[in-house]
C-alpha cells in the first residue's frame, strides 16, 4: 500500500489537485483513478480544509486585492469559492470507494460548530459567519465534516491533525489556551513511541522550511511549499519520502 499524505489544506485547492494528478490519484477531470479506487494507493488529508492562511492567500482565492476581512462582499466571495471546492472534494472522496481519509482539523471543527472565531489580530476567518456578513457553511458540508475521524492508524503508522495523544485531538478551550499543540514535537517527541505507534504523521504546525522528517514522526504542514509525503505503511523498514510539486 502506498499512502499520499497531504498536510493542512487551508483552501489551497489548486495545489491539492495538482498533487493528486501528479501522483496518479486524479484524472484530468479530477475524478478518482483506478489506482485510488482499487486501493493500490490511498490518500490521507490531515485536515484544516478551510480558511486560507494569509491575506495574500485570500486574494489568490477570491481574485480581490486587497482582501478585506471586514467587507461582507469579500467574505461571501471567500466562502463561495471554498464551498464550491469543498463540494468537488466531497464528490472525489465519495468516488474513491473508501480510499480517501480526511481527518478533522481544528479549523474544520470551528467552521462546523460556528465557534470559536479563529485568526489573529491581523486576520480573522469570518467568511462562514453570517452574523459578520459571511455565508454559512451549507448543511450538506457540515454533515460531511461531522464524519471526519480525528485519527487513522495504518499498520502502526498514525495520522492525526495535531499529534499522537488524545488530548491533542480535542479542540476545546484548553487546546487553544495552551502551547502544547504547537510544541509537543520538540518538548515530548516520545509521545509517538509511548502511544505504541511505529511512526506518526501530523500537521497543524507550519513548516516554513519544508516537511520535518524525524525518526519516529513527520510534521507535514508545508503545502504552501508544494511538499507532501509518500509513505508505505506495510514496508519494513518503513519507507517514507518527502515529495514536492515542481514548477
Amino acid at each position: 500500500m502506498r499512502v499520499i499524505a497531504v498536510g493542512d489544506l487551508h483552501a489551497n485547492f489548486p495545489a491539492l489537485w495538482r498533487i493528486l494528478k501528479a501522483e496518479g490519484l486524479a484524472d484530468a477531470a479530477l475524478r478518482p483513478t483506478e489506482a485510488l479506487r482499487f486501493g493500490e494507493s490511498r490518500l490521507v488529508l490531515l485536515g484544516d480544509l478551510v480558511h486560507p492562511k494569509t491575506p495574500a492567500d485570500y486574494e489568490r482565492l477570491t481574485g480581490l486585492s486587497p482582501y478585506d476581512p471586514k467587507d461582507p462582499t469579500h467574505l461571501r466571495l471567500a466562502a463561495g469559492a471554498q464551498i464550491r471546492e469543498l463540494f468537488r472534494l466531497k464528490a472525489f472522496q465519495e468516488g474513491a470507494e473508501g480510499h480517501v481519509t480526511i481527518l478533522l482539523g481544528n479549523h474544520d471543527e470551528a467552521a462546523l460548530k460556528g465557534e470559536p472565531i479563529l485568526g489573529n489580530r491581523h486576520l480573522k476567518h469570518l467568511e462562514f459567519h453570517p452574523e459578520h456578513g459571511g455565508k454559512p457553511l451549507p448543511e450538506a458540508l457540515k454533515a460531511w465534516f461531522a464524519t471526519f475521524p480525528r485519527e487513522l492508524n495504518l499498520h502502526g503508522v498514525h495520522f492525526a491533525h495535531v499529534g499522537p495523544v488524545p488530548w491533542l485531538q480535542e479542540y476545546n478551550a484548553l487546546f487553544y489556551a495552551q502551547s502544547e499543540p504547537k510544541t509537543w514535537w520538540f518538548r515530548t517527541p516520545d509521545y509517538v513511541e509511548r502511544m505504541g505507534f511505529r511512526f506518526g504523521v501530523y500537521g497543524h504546525v507550519p513548516m516554513k522550511e519544508g516537511i520535518l522528517l524525524k525518526d519516529r514522526f513527520a510534521l507535514i504542514d508545508a503545502l504552501d511549499l508544494g511538499e507532501y509525503l509518500e509513505i508505505h505503511p506495510e514496508s519494513e523498514p518503513l519507507k517514507v519520502e518527502v515529495r514536492r510539486l515542481h514548477g
